[in-house]
């Protein structure tokens, strides 16, 4: 076999795996979890709402809404892949605790919500569900929390709208980045029909962005919030868990730290320029002649 016949071969392969990945990625990517419309969410010390929005015909999107006494606000949170919101409604305390209410919704095909799951869906869904929270709440009392899978949604809501704030718990840079990382010879750039390309949203979002991400993520390498964070860096702080990785961030004391005072301190002010050092500039060495 010569090489001209080897690399038709390759090219051959490529070129099938790449039409298959096409219509199958659906399920690769995503890992849902479906649940009977009659399920009962129930999580303890939570007082919790569950909610259906009809979009149209056979579209259902279901969602939870965990109150507090005296809300601050509300986080809109935007779910990782895995599963539905029966367990990842146990994350809210993270935010209750802090007297922030939560809203979480389960995107299609997920627990109780139906629908055909696109990316153009998942993105006009998010944005329906954060119209909905904003004709009851204003937008400085709203903060837009993505995971995962929901950091590129929740970037895309952030973009175009004026919430508090945006957090994103390790994110990635764009979806196609990452599943170039396990298929390196797919063309993802024409192949990829959930591109979810959050670098692109990141830079028309306007309000402070805070990133956090484990230094051991090996789902969503940290680099990609290294990344994400010099997109539009006077606006955003990226916050380090030394040891963390994808599954397991919430083990670890360093991400409650971060979301403690990201949720309960104040927005900072300008930087004080005449008192800080922020606009010093080290002078050149000076060179002395030893021999003089």
């Amino acid at each position: 076999m010569n090489w001209t016949q080897i690399i038709t071969i390759t090219l051959i392969v490529i070129a099938s795996l790449s039409i298959l990945f096409y219509f199958i990625q659906d399920k690769l990517i995503f890992k849902p979890e479906k649940l009977s419309k009659d399920f009962v969410f129930q999580y303890e010390n939570q007082v919790v709402e569950e909610y259906n929005f009809e979009l149209r015909d056979g579209v259902l999107i279901n969602g939870l809404h965990f109150k507090t006494d005296n809300p601050k606000g509300v986080v809109y949170y935007l779910k990782g892949n895995s599963r539905s919101i029966k367990g990842w409604g146990k994350f809210a305390v993270d935010f209750t605790l802090h007297g922030w209410d939560v809203i979480m919704i389960d995107y299609r095909g997920f627990g109780k919500s139906k629908g055909k799951r696109t990316q153009q869906t998942m993105k006009d869904d998010a944005l329906f569900i954060y119209d909905k929270i904003k004709e009851k709440v204003e937008e400085k009392y709203i903060i837009v929390y993505g995971r995962s899978l929901g950091t590129g949604l929740a970037t895309k809501v952030a973009s175009v709208n004026n919430p508090r704030m945006l957090i994103l718990t390790c994110p990635y840079y764009s979806m196609s980045n990452n599943v170039k990382r396990y298929m390196p010879f797919l063309p993802t750039g024409i192949v990829m029909r959930f591109s979810m390309p959050t670098y692109k949203w990141m830079k028309y979002v306007k309000c402070p962005v805070k990133i956090i991400h484990g230094t051991n993520d090996r789902v969503i390498p940290m680099k990609s919030s290294v990344k994400l964070s010099k997109i539009n860096p006077k606006n955003t702080r990226l916050y380090p868990i030394i040891g963390g990785g994808h599954k397991n961030l919430h083990n670890y004391e360093g991400y409650h730290r971060a979301l403690k005072e990201i949720l309960e301190s104040r927005q900072l002010e300008e930087i004080d320029r005449e008192h800080t050092s922020i606009d010093f500039v080290r002078s050149k060495r000076k060179k002395y002649d030893y021999n003089d």
